[in-house]
């Protein structure tokens, strides 16, 4: 029963990474990558490491995707209004 639970896992991994790399648009890589935060937090609890699944949960969904989301806004907004910088 166990292994059944960590191939799973596992296959959630490879589906929310695979998701990840294939987004095009940065925001919804964000938001991806927020997802694969969370499906490796499963990953690590089914694996008995429920201290790595809270730091993956503080760091990879909420703290990486917040810090891109922050940067794709930034780098959007400095092209939108401004021109080229000498």
């Amino acid at each position: 029963m166990a292994d059944a639970v960590i191939v799973v896992a596992l296959l959630l991994v490879a589906a929310a990474a695979t998701a990840a790399v294939a987004a095009r648009d940065p925001v919804r890589q964000a938001l991806v990558l927020s997802v694969l935060g969370v499906v490796l937090a499963v990953l690590f609890t089914v694996l008995q490491a429920p201290d790595v699944a809270l730091s993956q949960l503080a760091v990879g969904s909420a703290l990486t995707p917040l810090l891109l989301l922050l940067a794709v806004h930034k780098v959007k907004r400095r092209g939108r209004g401004e021109g080229p910088r000498r």
